[in-house]
């Protein structure tokens, strides 16, 4: 079951990070006067602008972005 954080109308999502590094990672963000979901999701905004910029045609661009999807998961899979 997907919980959803009440205040913001978000999804909480299950990342795998190493302890070390997300903790660095915190450290890091609090040097930005940031937390590190704000910083993540500064970095997912920022990635799906360029991406669209590149591909702006919608059609395109979900095809490319499935078609990504189902090798990354073929990938994990094999």
């Amino acid at each position: 079951m997907v919980s959803r954080a009440r205040d913001t109308h978000t999804t909480n999502r299950v990342v795998r990070i190493d302890d070390e590094d997300w903790a660095a990672y915190e450290q890091a963000c609090r040097a930005k006067g940031l937390n590190r979901s704000a910083d993540i999701r500064m970095h997912i905004k920022k990635e799906v602008a360029a991406w669209r910029r590149q591909y702006p045609d919608e059609a395109a661009a979900l095809a490319i972005a499935l078609k990504g999807s189902k090798e990354a998961a073929d990938e994990t899979d094999g």
